[in-house]
């Protein structure tokens, strides 16, 4: 059997969904199995710019079926949307197909996803405001919309007066908002349901059939390890678990079955939203990285905060994931600035010198980030394709994350083109 899981490392936006894409071309199966449209992940074709939230991102490559799998929040506009986006542009969309324990998410949940964030006092996670937190709440509070009730027009019916008695109450009474009319959501989205109902299906029945037969299968995920629900910087994180475990729940395969762990950063650090980020640099480096980068975010278009390689926070996450297979990207983004420096132990607030991720969110705004300081380069890399021709003070920046964290960097991104990858061993 031949699995490969790729999840992000730092505060999403590493570069995972050029990844997928270039490693879809040889996939029997790719599968999202977390998060929801608040992703953001973009993909080059030629010329051709796509931006993908819901949609798996190789949907553009992979020449067996793409899933989107039960750990996903669906929003089905969202979907057909993204469907449209694609098809507009000639390209197919029927091997693309949804769980039917993937949970929906309804108006309600976006409502009051905006409700919170906007609400005086309250606590700014800065959401994309998408509904994804208040849907995995009703999932795991058993109260859930699931794809499979929107084919059946009793139980989505039953569902939808429970849920709006609750939340219509909250609206209007503590919100201090209009109220939603439950027939106009449920005509709506039982329409949804029969345009959408030959893609429902049991993705996990047939996953664990193909990786029984030896198929390559492909994993994708959303966000990052640092925006963990458990194991990132809480409460400034995701609603979902993005690490490699998640796809055990989020697809429904065992762990055994989980081969080639893949774990994405980018050569730098950069977060979309609130929350600590200790190597933040504030300074005129750091929007000369953002602009260089193009750091902004492909769900938002919010401008995303820059700083320095962080090793501790990444030792974390790669100790989390298990990863065995590391890639960097953008480090030409990195060319013309010297010195170069890299995050690797944290100063406490007592005076104490660690090199572990710490779990009090609080604490970790006054750490002080305690750095390496490496030669840069100036040569221009964009267009290098083996290892060997990189400049050697980018070499040496790359060797320097893999003592560190001790594992090998398989794949470099030097650019956003599927082409600009130096690769250093097949995985495939």
């Amino acid at each position: 059997m031949s699995t490969f899981v790729v999840v992000g490392l730092q505060y999403g936006d590493e570069g995972k969904g050029k990844i997928t894409d270039v490693l879809s071309a040889k996939s029997d199966y790719v599968v999202r199995y977390q998060g929801g449209d608040n992703a953001g992940h973009t993909v080059y074709v030629g010329d051709e710019k796509f931006v993908l939230h819901l949609l798996p991102s190789g949907v553009l490559q992979c020449p067996g079926k793409c899933f989107i799998a039960n750990g996903v929040v669906v929003n089905p506009k969202s979907f057909i949307k993204e469907i449209n986006q694609i098809e507009s542009k000639g390209l197919k969309t029927d091997h693309v197909f949804i769980s039917r324990r993937a949970h929906v998410i309804m108006p309600y949940h976006i409502l009051m996803d905006t409700y919170r964030e906007e609400e005086k006092g309250g606590t700014e996670i800065g959401t994309t405001k998408k509904g994804i937190g208040p849907c995995y709440e009703d999932k795991i509070a058993r109260v859930g919309i699931r794809m499979i009730d929107l084919l059946n027009p009793e139980i989505l019916r039953e569902k939808l007066e429970k849920n709006l008695k609750v939340k219509n109450a909250i609206f209007s009474k503590y919100f201090e908002k209009p109220t939603l009319d439950i027939d106009e959501i449920y005509e709506e989205f039982l329409a949804i349901g029969q345009q959408l109902k030959d893609r429902i299906v049991d993705t996990e029945v047939e996953l664990n059939e193909a990786i029984q037969q030896g198929k390559n299968v492909l994993f994708e995920g959303a966000q990052a390890l640092m925006l963990d629900i458990d194991f990132g910087t809480y409460p400034f994180v995701t609603s979902s678990s993005p690490s490699t475990g998640g796809v055990c729940a989020g697809a429904g395969v065992p762990p055994t079955a989980l081969q080639n762990l893949i774990g994405v950063s980018k050569a730098y650090t950069t977060r979309v939203g609130n929350g600590p980020f200790p190597s933040e640099l504030h300074d005129e480096l750091g929007e000369h990285i953002r602009k260089v980068g193009h750091e902004f975010g492909a769900t938002t278009g919010r401008p995303r905060r820059t700083g320095w390689l962080d090793l501790v926070s990444l030792k974390h996450a790669c100790m989390i994931n298990g990863i065995n297979n590391l890639v960097i990207t953008k480090l030409d983004v990195l060319t013309g600035i010297t010195p170069l420096k890299v995050v690797t132990h944290y100063k406490t607030e007592d005076g104490k010198i660690i090199d572990y991720f710490t779990s009090s969110t609080h604490k970790l705004y006054h750490y002080e980030p305690i750095y390496e300081e490496l030669e840069g380069w100036t040569e221009d890399i964009t267009k290098v394709r083996s290892y060997e021709e990189l400049p050697e003070n980018a070499k040496k920046y790359i060797q320097f994350i893999e003592n560190y964290l001790g594992i090998n960097v398989y794949l470099v991104s030097v650019g956003p083109e599927r082409s600009q990858n130096i690769i250093r061993k097949e995985l495939f």
